[in-house]
């Protein structure tokens, strides 16, 4: 416990941190993790530091002058945390939800930065990186969270040594490595909604020279939606997901580590019901079916049985070559998906509009880095970057069928088939120059061309094909000071590019051959980091103004000369300017308490977002200004805070977690509520976005009590856990279709359940 004087200090401290800002929010308690690719961390750090590695560096958190958020295994475990969906919240200004029309698909925004989009055309603007690799789309972002080292929310464009397509951020995801020694990890759990989970990694040595790991991870469920018809269970899943890590070492100076591994998933993509009168469907559809809340409705769901399988295997090869000054690193990654599913999108028990999708999606990266120090005072990363993809869609749609029984393969005679490639290349630096006392400039630049193509047919068809290129340079450049070690300051300008494209869901000529411009974002930021109390209390701010230009937006528009009567057209349309607060801290009061918080605050504007909209009066293309909507997943605050207590026992230990997160209300899509103005010859304004589309706001309890104790020479836990304890119940997903149709997802209501775990 902490002296009289000690306890003055963290008093006085406490009391001048309120009253110097509002916006404290939370880091995760002290990771150690390491980053095999970069240069080494310091040989004096202490232990209780956690060490990112957020600029391909190994760096103490509170040396690193990014706004990121640290998460490690053992805060995963005490939390009872199942997959990347449990992180909203936790890291101010993150938003991640689950994507019911793909597989393992995420809808990710950060500062207010996002795209949610399934189709494989559609890039993120989060990217997520598993073992360095980036994955190019959103289908298997919704990550599993057993065997995890660390993971790293960094916040911000990091376009400069990850990439184009992360002008939001990057999560990047660091599982554990082969360990050379023999061990198990294994754990069961069992909760509500017949939920069962099965996990374990084994390590087994091969000699002095190279070390195993195999794992297997199950779960399945019966899914938290009942059918309106008979009352079962809807909306179930069942996932593998499988593999093996082989790591050499066969000098002291180079590693190679090689990870073979295969995700399968099997799952019902319900939707539920959201069409109001004010659509064409709601006519056709039974009456209780029609203007249902957004609410407690959402679990209630009346559409046909679907099918989801998707299997996508993958394969990651990271070398290490220490060649004294240098440390040089090569990182594959090579990955391939099919898919096939079925989904009922107007979700009501009428046969209106029913799907199925077949896609092949590939992709491959090459990236190979160099880092190492010119001098005491200037180190550097440099290297050069090389992605593929290529996919292939085939849509067969039901509309109108009043058919519940025919294959939509056999009723459609006019089915979409789009091809897309993605060819991308770039060189990039990092560096950072001590150039005075207490003073570094860190600086570097990302040079990028990507060449991209798409076709699109109906029916065997072409309607239109394109191609083209973009590049960009994506420069960035910051300062900090450390007047002290107890805190740095810093400042920064960066700026983020995210490739153009073309429409996959385009249906006339003009609207597929047509390609969409690259949207860019800079970013001005200052933020400060803060070690207090003699490390009792870590304290972490940042301010932020992000330039969003060229904004890349969907638009649902009706179209007489289409296939399907309307067309999904993506365009540039405006800028937006972001402002945000963020914050974290740590405190650690007591011998083995832990209290974290976080807290983002977001205000956005769209400006000049003028589109082509059909008229009300007349039906002919008017100019539309949504200026006034939000922008989607934007929510004003996200907070949380958490508390992890730990107590000895005579048989190992029993520990303590709860967390509360808040999510303020935000949008899901680009739409209209309603229009004022001059609906005959334009400018429509748009008064908003249309109501059902919205997440309402969300207070999200979650806690774990677990016991850990010796069992038969292995090390083992029993835990207890709570998710949603206050049934917190609303949407995650909203979407309206062009006055046809809405349809919607909900969010998990309360659950809970035990979890029995070994390890030896």
């Amino acid at each position: 416990m902490a002296s009289a004087s000690n306890r003055g200090a963290w008093s006085s401290a406490l009391i001048k941190i309120a009253l110097s800002t509002s916006a404290l929010t939370g880091v995760s308690a002290p990771a150690l993790a390491q980053d095999t690719a970069t240069t080494a961390a310091p040989s004096t750090v202490d232990p209780n530091e956690i060490i990112v590695s957020a600029r391909r560096r190994s760096e103490t958190l509170q040396d690193t002058p990014v706004a990121i958020t640290a998460v490690n295994a053992a805060m995963i475990e005490d939390k009872a945390a199942v997959n990347i969906g449990d992180l909203m919240g936790t890291a101010p200004n993150l938003i991640i939800t689950n994507q019911a029309s793909g597989a393992a698909a995420a809808n990710l925004s950060i500062r207010g930065l996002t795209y949610a989009d399934v189709e494989k055309s559609a890039e993120p603007t989060v990217g997520v990186v598993v073992d360095g690799v980036f994955i190019g789309t959103s289908t298997g972002q919704y990550f599993d969270f057993f065997d995890i080292d660390q993971i790293e929310v960094l916040r911000g464009p990091q376009g400069t040594l990850f990439g184009r397509n992360t002008i939001g951020g990057v999560i990047s995801i660091r599982r554990s490595r082969p360990t050379g020694k023999f061990g198990v990890k294994a754990e069961v759990s069992y909760g509500k909604f017949n939920t069962l989970a099965t996990r374990a990694v084994v390590n087994v040595p091969l000699g002095d020279k190279l070390a195993v790991k195999g794992f297997y991870f199950h779960n399945e469920s019966d899914g938290w939606y009942r059918q309106g018809q008979d009352g079962r269970r809807r909306g179930g899943s069942n996932n593998e997901n499988f593999g093996v890590s082989v790591l050499a070492t066969p000098t002291d100076n180079f590693e190679a580590l090689l990870t073979l591994e295969k995700q399968v998933q099997k799952f019902d993509p319900v939707v539920s019901v959201l069409t109001n009168s004010s659509e064409l469907f709601c006519g056709l559809a039974p009456a209780e079916q029609c203007n249902r809340n957004n609410t407690d409705d959402l679990y209630t769901v009346f559409g046909e049985p679907n099918t989801g399988r998707y299997s996508a295997p993958a394969a990651t090869l990271e070398m290490n070559l220490n060649a004294g000054d240098v440390k040089l690193t090569s990182v594959t990654g090579y990955r391939k998906s099919k898919e096939a599913q079925t989904q009922d999108f107007d979700g009501s028990s009428t046969d209106l509009y029913y799907v199925f999708r077949g896609q092949k999606y590939n992709q491959f990266s090459q990236e190979l880095r160099a880092a190492g120090n010119l001098s005491s005072s200037f180190d550097y990363v440099v290297g050069g970057y090389y992605f593929r993809s290529n996919y292939e869609l085939d849509q067969f749609t039901r509309i109108f069928g009043f058919s519940p029984g025919v294959d939509p393969r056999a009723f459609d005679k006019n089915p979409q088939h789009v091809e897309g490639k993605t060819r991308s290349v770039a060189v990039f630096g990092d560096f950072n120059w001590a150039f005075a006392d207490k003073l570094r400039l860190s600086f570097g630049g990302r040079f990028t061309r990507d060449k991209k193509s798409l076709s699109n047919a109906f029916g065997g068809v072409l309607i239109g094909q394109g191609s083209d290129s973009f590049k960009k340079f994506t420069p960035k450049i910051g300062v900090d000071y450390r007047p002290n070690k107890d805190v740095m300051l810093y400042a920064s300008w960066s700026r983020g590019y995210r490739s153009g494209g073309f429409s996959p869901r385009a249906g006339s000529a003009a609207s597929a051959s047509r390609a969409y411009g690259p949207e860019t974002v800079d970013s001005y930021e200052v933020g400060g980091k803060f070690d207090l109390i003699d490390g009792m209390l870590q304290v972490n701010l940042a301010g932020f103004v992000s330039k969003y230009k060229d904004l890349q937006q969907n638009n649902n528009i009706f179209c007489s000369s289409c296939a399907t009567q309307n067309e999904t057209v993506t365009s540039n349309v405006g800028s937006a300017t972001i402002k945000g607060i963020e914050g974290d801290f740590t405190l650690k009061p007591a011998q083995g308490l832990a209290i974290t918080g976080a807290v983002g605050l977001l205000k956005s504007k769209f400006k000049d977002f003028i589109v082509g909209g059909i008229s009300p009066v007349t039906g002919a293309v008017i100019p539309f200004d949504f200026s006034n909507n939000d922008l989607i997943y934007n929510p004003k605050i996200t907070a949380s805070f958490g508390a992890n207590y730990t107590v000895p026992t005579s048989f190992g230990e029993i520990v303590g977690n709860i967390g509360y997160r808040f999510i303020d209300r935000y949008d899901q899509q680009i739409s209209i509520a309603g229009l004022t103005g001059n609906t005959t010859t334009g400018p429509a304004i748009v008064t908003g976005n249309d109501p059902r589309v919205r997440t309402d706001k969300q207070n999200l309890l979650d806690a774990s009590l677990t016991t850990r104790f010796n069992l038969a020479g292995a090390e083992a836990h029993l835990t207890a856990f709570g998710r949603n304890l206050l049934d917190d119940r609303g949407p995650t997903h909203g979407f309206t279709v062009g006055g046809l149709f809405s349809f919607g997802n909900a969010r998990e209501p309360r659950s809970y359940g035990l979890t029995l775990g070994i390890k030896y």
